[in-house]
């Protein structure tokens, strides 16, 4: 069984606008590119045509994918959520004890990562450690350079066009 993962709602919405694209545009655009390199005749030296399947293999690969990640999402209810607590969907920032150096991150699930958007994964290092603290509380990020610590600064929620 695949994991399930959780998402923002913008996040959720972002998988399945593009698996609507991909059903409904993208598949179409595959079948024409298909239909089109067949009509260039022998299929055995028809490099139009192996890329078209090519193509159509990626764009059928991500569908699956896609519904998979649809089918197990886990969406953050916003109204079930203790805003004072990090959770997917919140804004943070963080100051490493030893550098001062304070730095803004919104968690998100797994498949929303934007690293330079500063958008971290609720299972990164930094992300896992400061799920469930408090403006106030200092956590160890157990990270792959090793353990440092982090103070939480401010936490606030991602602001919803609903």
């Amino acid at each position: 069984m695949a994991k399930q993962m959780h998402y923002t709602k913008e996040g959720y919405q972002a998988l399945v606008d593009e698996l609507d694209y991909l059903k409904t545009t993208r598949r179409a655009e595959v079948k024409e590119a298909l239909a089109v390199a067949r009509s260039y005749g022998d299929l055995s030296e028809n490099s139009e045509y192996d890329e078209a399947r090519n193509e159509q293999a990626k764009v059928e690969s991500r569908i699956t994918e896609l519904e998979s990640l649809i089918l197990h999402a886990i969406v953050v209810d916003e109204s079930e959520v203790d805003h004072s607590r990090v959770s997917v969907g919140s804004i943070v920032k963080i100051q490493n004890t030893k550098t001062k150096k304070v730095t803004e991150y919104t968690i998100v699930g797994s498949n929303e990562v934007d690293f330079w958007s500063g958008k971290i994964s609720d299972q990164s290092p930094i992300g896992a450690a400061i799920i469930g603290a408090r403006k106030g509380d200092s956590v160890v990020v157990e990270a792959p350079a090793g353990a440092y610590k982090v103070k939480i600064v401010e936490v606030d929620r991602v602001k919803l066009n609903s």
